[in-house]
């Protein structure tokens, strides 16, 4: 591996360190706290938030028709989302083990939260549903095909991507075919770093 790739992915990972302490801060400016993994408004916000709902009927009337008549094709989404959810999640669960791959945690990429917020309607509520389940299973489905690329085909392409996924700097460098025999088997089974996430 490279030293400066290396150091540029420890950056990486001290920044991402860095935003999420400053999201938890965050925590303090909207009067609200985890406990045992629940949020906990302030009372005094929550009856203020509430006081400004919207109703959905004019939440939803705020939107163009054509808008509107979206929503069929924004919910038939749903049933890949969901096929995807299931097959990915048997996948790693008979695969992983064999390929001696760590298992991804679907809870830490489906987080369904949002139908707790005490300001959203309930059309609100139900589209947050919908886009947190979406994103959760992309992510979690992506975190899987990371790891089993990394176990099958860890190299890189020859041209950058826009979004690398989790695993990629541990790939081999397009045509860099020598390292690619000598260290195959090793870069094929380097998990280390998720040893603590377990």
């Amino acid at each position: 591996m490279d030293s400066r790739i290396d150091e540029i992915v420890a950056q990486m990972k001290t920044l991402e360190n860095e935003l999420m302490d400053e999201l938890k801060k965050k925590e303090d400016e909207f009067f609200y706290t985890l406990e045992d993994k629940k949020v906990k408004f302030e009372e005094s916000v929550v009856k203020e938030g509430r006081a400004k709902i919207v109703s959905s009927i004019k939440y939803l009337s705020s939107f163009p028709v054509l808008v509107i008549l979206t929503i069929p094709f924004i919910w038939s989404m749903m049933i890949p989302a969901l096929i995807a959810d299931i097959f990915v999640t048997i996948y790693q669960a008979v695969c992983f083990p064999i390929f001696k791959i760590p298992k991804v945690k679907r809870k830490d990429y489906i987080i369904i939260d949002r139908y707790n917020l005490f300001y959203l309607d309930r059309v609100e509520k139900i589209n947050c549903w919908y886009c947190e389940y979406f994103n959760g299973v992309i992510g979690y489905t992506r975190e899987i095909a990371a790891r089993s690329e990394q176990f099958w085909c860890p190299i890189k392409h020859s041209k950058p991507q826009i979004d690398m996924h989790s695993r990629y700097n541990k790939f081999f460098h397009f045509g860099d075919y020598e390292t690619y025999r000598q260290e195959l088997e090793k870069r094929r089974s380097n998990f280390k770093d998720l040893e603590c996430e377990v």
